[in-house]
């Protein structure tokens, strides 16, 4: 199992935090996730707004690549969308995996804040078109070094050659945030892992990873990697005190409903959002509390025996899959944040990568 630690980057509700002490405390966990043993960091892309801010991935990573030894580097996500030309989206990547020795992971995805689109004077009713075309043309051009000729609706891009040169595949390292069937079947098209944030149910979740199952094999004539699944996580030795402390899984859910409007007309009406769309009114009818309510009982948190039985459960009904585990995320203290970090990796992961070696062992018998 292939277990993560994803930062989100907020400073909602942390009331008078400023940017340099988030990004500290960030920075601080990414380090220690090294020394931790946790397979990968993952940040996210987002922009203006204490919902989360991180408006360059590739360059917060960069810095981490010059700290770290063996911990890898994942965009969760580069939003393709907004960053407008693709070409300067393959540059970074090769730079950054050329800096990192190869430990990038490329995680691509699509945009679903109306305000960050409106913000960047991008239609998000184009996002689909603008992402189905600009994604290949960055893969095509990490593979074979060179970018183009292309000639498409949204990009005209003369042949240009990408410096420094590729020099390792990303076709086993490729990821995408695919929140809807449509985003996994592009997902299976190209190849990439299907991540998603945890907070459909999970037989749902199910049906979405087999649907995108069926065309990954379709495609490629073998089956993809594990579904990769985020939790927001309250590891805690004692059980009262991880109940009380998962009222920050509530409000980070309260954080997610503001920055995207997500009971809002505008999804049901947005060209490329119907899947969205259409969950409004569902959420509706299930009101904010009944929201929360089900949000916190479906992430992963507790003890390490009960964050554990959770795994197992979920393995039950999913098969396989790999893991990312935010910690710090709205208002919840950092030195609690760092004692969930420390105890997970110490006393839930190598459960977790125990698993591992015993399905290996399984199959081989």
């Amino acid at each position: 199992m292939h277990v993560g630690l994803i930062q989100v980057m907020q400073s909602w509700g942390y009331d008078g935090m400023s940017d340099a002490e988030v990004y500290q405390q960030e920075l601080d966990s990414a380090l220690a996730a090294d020394e931790q043993g946790y397979d990968s960091v993952w940040v996210v892309e987002h922009h203006f707004e204490d919902y989360s801010f991180c408006p360059d991935n590739f360059v917060y990573l960069a810095h981490l690549a010059g700290r770290t030894k063996n911990i890898r580097l994942a965009t969760g996500a580069c939003i393709v969308p907004w960053n407008t030309q693709p070409l300067r989206v393959a540059e970074k990547a090769a730079l950054l995996d050329q800096l990192s020795g190869g430990r990038l992971i490329l995680g691509l995805g699509r945009g679903l804040s109306k305000k960050e689109f409106d913000q960047f004077g991008i239609d998000m009713e184009e996002s689909r078109d603008r992402f189905d075309e600009a994604a290949p043309m960055i893969l095509d051009a990490l593979e074979t070094g060179v970018m183009g000729p292309y000639d498409g609706k949204f990009f005209n891009q003369p042949r240009a050659v990408i410096r420094p040169k590729p020099t390792r595949t990303f076709m086993d390292r490729l990821t995408q945030v695919a929140m809807s069937p449509e985003s996994g079947e592009e997902a299976a098209k190209l190849g990439a892992q299907m991540m998603a944030f945890n907070y459909k149910p999970m037989e749902v979740q199910k049906e979405e990873y087999e649907q995108y199952k069926v065309k990954y094999v379709e495609c490629h004539g073998r089956n993809p990697r594990p579904l990769l699944l985020t939790d927001m996580c309250i590891c805690d030795s004692d059980a009262s005190r991880a109940k009380e402390n998962s009222k920050y899984i509530a409000n980070y859910l309260l954080s997610v409903l503001h920055h995207y409007d997500l009971m809002g007309d505008h999804y049901k009406n947005a060209k490329g959002y119907e899947a969205y769309g259409d969950a409004v009114d569902a959420l509706r009818e299930t009101g904010k509390e009944g929201m929360m309510e089900a949000y916190v009982e479906g992430q992963i948190w507790g003890t390490p025996d009960q964050m554990l039985k959770k795994f197992e459960a979920r393995k039950k009904e999913m098969g396989q899959t790999d893991c990312l585990m935010a910690f710090r995320f709205a208002g919840i203290d950092y030195k609690t944040a760092q004692r969930s970090q420390k105890l997970f990796a110490e006393e839930v992961m190598p459960v977790l990568k125990s698993w591992e070696e015993d399905d290996a062992a399984e199959k081989a018998a």
